[in-house]
């Protein structure tokens, strides 16, 4: 198994180039076969097959056969399989963060906090296994009884983007686990090797055959799998993270069989900042939201609101700040940012820039193309005086763009904040504890950040509303989404 993967790490059985069947690296019926492409040097670092449908039919009735067993495990050996996964990815971390960035072109420091972040969700459900909890409810008569509690749904279907290729699966997978739901999971077709190294791991945990499936196709066979999912009456529950338009088709197509489903779709974050914000961490976190993964995150700043006390003031550090990024292949020493994952990422942004300049936006830090880096190096551009009706402050640029306008009133940036179809995240950075709370309960989104801008942990309940979805992943919450509440009546107690 030769590819330019092995050379950068340590523990070679965690590149893997196979479907993970019922605790297998298995051989496909097709033929036919994908490349994995490191976007940062354009060369191929790995070939896998491409799944028949036949073969997803078979995976999805072997996933649902599994729950049958599954279901039954101890919610205590769950727990400790769950906890076992979490020390296998901290004890594998640089290879595992090398791998994410190999095929996703994030920096390495940034990969690195990707697997943290993944295995901080197996840490956190292992300890909610043990504490899916029922009630016990008095009804209207006295003889009798009401007991509920939460059973696992059954086999879900879990469908993950490119860029959080580790994290996205496992804060997916750790709750459904944790309750004794089984998986298929179909990674993006451009990021699929993170999978396989987790399923690598999860066997190596103590996850029994068929709790764990692995399916591979390409971009362009993405949406066969996902039909086939969505569609199969054995699959129970599906948790899809990508876009909106997406995740529409997605909903349609199970509300065939009326399954259980999560959607964690686009976003279109404001950041907002008041003339009582501490400055210089106002500017800080905005930079460190806006320019996560160089904007490829559904909870990154698509737009900076701030006030017209500090407008100019936020202006000057926010660009010197971007300026000081090193653009870079992620492995290389001191590169604070990658690439972008391919070419159409790149085209986005650029016709986002080329609208709002039209409409007066001003040219802060004029980014651009890097073909001396390679095709996928793109630099930051940040843009003031960007006007309300350019596409940038509507539509998700999901790329490094910086755009910022300037408001006047409280009233008036909220409304400017949710004059959008999404409602996923939102920031707000101020000092007055009057001002926080009222953007805070009136913002439109499912999270509100104050005073910071990275928030994401296994902690938190992570969804958003409007467009951008629905349910809830991580917290205490996260487990409701893969159990369904049964309500047993005990009648004649007392006699």
């Amino acid at each position: 198994m030769s590819s330019p993967v092995l050379k950068h790490i340590k523990n070679h059985n965690l590149f893997q180039t196979k479907p993970f069947i019922n605790n297998e690296f298995v051989e496909s019926k097709s033929g036919k076969t994908f490349k994995v492409i490191n976007p940062a040097t354009e060369e191929v670092i790995a070939e896998l097959p491409e799944q028949t449908p036949e073969e997803i039919d078979e995976v999805i009735k072997l996933t649902a056969e599994a729950f049958k067993t599954f279901r039954k495990t101890n919610p205590y050996d769950r727990s400790k399989m769950l906890r076992k996964l979490y020390d296998l990815m901290i004890e594998n971390l640089d290879d595992l963060a090398t791998i994410i960035t190999l095929e996703n072109g994030k920096c390495l420091t940034d990969a690195k906090g990707e697997i943290k972040y993944a295995a901080s969700y197996f840490e956190w459900f292992s300890e909610e296994a043990k504490r899916v909890y029922g009630d016990t409810i008095q009804p209207s008569n006295p003889n009798n009884k009401i007991i509920t509690y939460k059973q696992p749904v059954g086999a879900v279907g879990l469908l993950c983007p490119f860029n959080f290729p580790s994290a996205m699966g496992a804060r997916k997978a750790a709750p459904a686990w944790a309750v004794g739901c089984t998986c298929i999971l179909k990674p993006d077709g451009q990021t699929p090797l993170s999978s396989l190294a987790l399923a690598y791991l999860a066997k190596e945990a103590g996850f029994p055959p068929g709790a764990f499936n692995v399916v591979l196709a390409s971009v362009e066979s993405t949406p066969m799998v996902g039909t086939k999912i969505c569609e199969s009456p054995s699959i129970k529950k599906v948790s899809f993270t990508g876009s909106t338009g997406v995740g529409k088709l997605l909903v349609k197509q199970s509300s065939l069989t009326l399954k259980k489903l999560s959607m964690e779709l686009g976003g279109n974050a404001p950041i907002v900042v008041f003339d009582d914000a501490d400055l210089d961490l106002a500017v800080e976190q905005s930079v460190a939201s806006k320019f996560r993964s160089l904007g490829q995150t559904c909870v990154c700043a698509n737009r900076l609101y701030v006030q017209e006390g500090v407008y100019d003031k936020f202006c000057e550090k926010f660009a010197e700040k971007v300026k000081l990024f090193k653009i870079g292949n992620g492995l290389d020493e001191g590169v604070t940012h990658g690439c972008l994952i391919n070419t159409k990422a790149i085209e986005k942004v650029e016709d986002h820039i080329e609208d709002a300049i039209k409409k007066g936006a001003q040219v802060l830090v004029k980014g651009g193309k890097l073909p001396e880096l390679g095709k996928h190096f793109y630099a930051p551009t940040v843009l003031k005086d960007v006007q309300q009706d350019s596409k940038v402050l509507h539509e998700e640029t999901f790329g490094p763009l910086g755009a910022i306008a300037k408001f006047s009133t409280k009233e008036e940036v909220l409304e400017l904040c949710n004059d959008t179809p999404y409602g996923l995240a939102s920031y707000v950075f101020a000092q007055n504890i009057n001002t926080i709370w009222y953007m805070s309960e009136y913002l439109e989104a499912g999270m509100v950040s104050v005073n910071t801008g990275l928030f994401t942990d296994a902690s938190m309940p992570f969804g958003g509303i409007k467009e951008s979805g629905f349910g809830r992943e991580g917290s205490l919450y996260g487990i409701d989404d893969y159990t369904v509440l049964k309500s047993i009546t005990l009648g004649n107690v007392y006699n």
